[in-house]
């Protein structure tokens, strides 16, 4: 579903005459192929939404890595050019929790496993990160479970 929210967006970014959001977009297109191919899987196919938002993450990381090298650079048009796509991007990702939604989440996850000291860390890092995979920020993620021993 999310696949074919692309495409057509592909089409309206050509009647727009939108060159950077069709670039950004066939760029997209192409990854999510690329993605097939590496799955084995017939390109006549379609990616899980799952799928789909692994490639776009995957991506918006990428911006924002060249972003930063890009600034440390001082190379401003390249930041711009960056920055559009990963808005671009991050319109078809789904919004990540905010760190005070963590925390609750964090906090009753810790209490329901029992844990009470950083030796129990691990487990209750691997536990969280799997709930909330896809719903939040790894970095966050991990800097409010570190934060609450």
């Amino acid at each position: 579903m999310l696949q074919k929210q692309i495409k057509d967006s592909i089409k309206e970014a050509m009647l727009a005459r939108d060159s950077i959001k069709l670039i950004t977009l066939r760029g997209l297109a192409n990854s999510m192929t690329n993605e097939l191919i590496a799955q084995k899987r017939s390109l006549s196919e379609e990616l899980s939404d799952e799928d789909v938002i692994k490639v776009l993450q995957r991506l918006a990381k990428q911006r924002k890595d060249a972003i930063e090298q890009f600034a440390k650079a001082e190379r401003p048009e390249l930041v711009a050019s960056e920055t559009a796509e990963l808005h671009i991007i991050e319109a078809y990702l789904p919004q990540m929790m905010n760190k005070d939604e963590i925390r609750k989440i964090a906090e009753a996850k810790k209490a329901e496993l029992g844990v009470t000291d950083k030796a129990g860390l691990g487990k209750f890092m691997a536990v969280l990160m799997k709930d909330l995979k896809g719903k939040a920020n790894g970095t966050d993620v991990k800097e409010v479970a570190e934060s609450l021993f």
